[in-house]
């Protein structure tokens, strides 16, 4: 595939423009479906807004819509929503009445959240990796694996051109890599999603057979048969689930190791890793470097069959190593709460204390008031006593 499509392949700028050309066409046409303007209602769920009713646009209105009539602090938060309790990308439009709740990585249970962080990420650096060779290099990208957070690394599984098979990236090259990502996440670019038919994914990656099977094992897996793309500046992709609402969500971002898979139907497979935490949550230096260190390490995923849904990867041995990490950042964790609880204990002591020494004082006052008053009338009750 690499040296024949080669010759008759288009290039990346313009394969990126037919792609997302074809992505707003689709976008318009069913746009166009709801051709006037018909109300939902739509009922937030969450701390502070339980119970709040908004009027939103079928078809038109969005989560990310929804949250801009709230604060600025839900539109710079929000990752991901729950539209009638399942997971609802910010961008996707809301098509009847329905329940809503914004999703942020500092909730009380942010599995969601993170599963859609992660594929978010490798999202990205497939989109890095498509952008970042010559012109005369063919990239093609495969099915990204679903890995969970706790495998210690995202995934972008691709096939470089044959030219490159003897290529390994330096130190230097990874983390040319990674700043290509930075710009992205400076952009702050929306991801866009799109469900269509595999027929117009399809014709979405028309010149490129490695998506075009990845669009008929989607279809097939999903229980409607269709398929979910992504739209992040120019660049198309399909995904397994949802993903977060933009690039600028992500902060400590790096392009971790490129390792080979070995020989495979388009010729050598390779799998690109990386580690990355987002704006809300930062790591200390020293826990990013044991972190990064365990994200270099291959991530073992059993193969996909093309007939049944992806299962999550049982975690390596060695994907433990995060554990006394996770401890550590618990341990400290509690230790701030217990030095806080500590500290509440011993400021309410200290009011209490004051507050009896306060009283002490008040029913001493009080007792030398009524001291003197006798005092005074003692003085009184004298003069009448000698005039008797």
């Amino acid at each position: 595939l690499a040296s024949n499509a080669a010759v008759s392949r288009p290039s990346v700028a313009e394969l990126l423009g037919w792609r997302s050309q074809l992505f707003s066409r689709e976008q318009a046409k069913q746009r166009a479906l709801y051709p006037r303007t018909e109300k939902i209602e739509v009922t937030l769920e969450g701390p502070g807004l339980q119970g709040t009713l908004l009027i939103m646009n079928r078809g038109v209105s969005t989560p990310y819509s929804c949250a801009r009539h709230l604060t600025e602090w839900h539109v710079s938060t929000a990752a991901l929503a729950l539209v009638d309790g399942q997971p609802w990308p910010l961008h996707r439009p809301l098509t009847q009445s329905c329940t809503l709740s914004l999703l942020s990585f500092k909730d009380q249970d942010p599995q969601e959240v993170n599963q859609a962080y992660w594929r978010s990420c490798a999202m990205l650096l497939g989109q890095v990796l498509q952008a970042a060779f010559k012109e005369e290099f063919l990239v093609e990208l495969l099915r990204s694996p679903e890995l969970p957070v706790i495998s210690g690394a995202f995934c972008c599984d691709v096939v470089l051109d044959s030219r490159l098979d003897s290529w390994t990236p330096s130190e230097e090259d990874l983390r040319s890599l990674g700043c290509d990502a930075q710009r992205l996440i400076q952009q702050d670019l929306p991801w866009e999603p799109l469900e269509v038919q595999p027929a117009v994914a399809m014709e979405i990656f028309t010149h490129s057979r490695t998506k075009q099977e990845e669009v008929e094992q989607r279809a097939a897996e999903s229980p409607r048969g269709i398929v979910t793309l992504y739209r992040c500046g120019d660049h198309v992709d399909v995904s397994g689930g949802p993903l977060v609402a933009r690039t600028g969500l992500c902060s400590q971002y790096e392009v971790t190791a490129l390792h080979n898979l070995g020989p495979g139907p388009w010729g050598l497979h390779r799998r690109a890793q990386g580690l990355s935490l987002p704006l809300q949550l930062q790591a200390h230096h020293t826990i990013w470097r044991r972190l990064k260190k365990r994200a270099e390490r291959l991530v073992e995923v059993p193969p996909v069959p093309s007939a049944t849904p992806p299962q999550a990867p049982t975690p390596a041995p060695e994907a433990l190593e995060n554990f006394p990490l996770l401890l550590y950042i618990l341990a400290a964790k509690t230790l701030l709460l217990c030095l806080g609880f500590a500290g509440v204990k011993i400021y309410q002591s200290k009011r209490a204390e004051a507050a009896l020494k306060k009283q002490r004082e008040l029913e001493r006052q009080q007792q030398q008031q009524q001291q003197q008053q006798q005092q005074e009338e003692a003085a009184r009750a004298e003069p009448d006593k000698k005039e008797d």
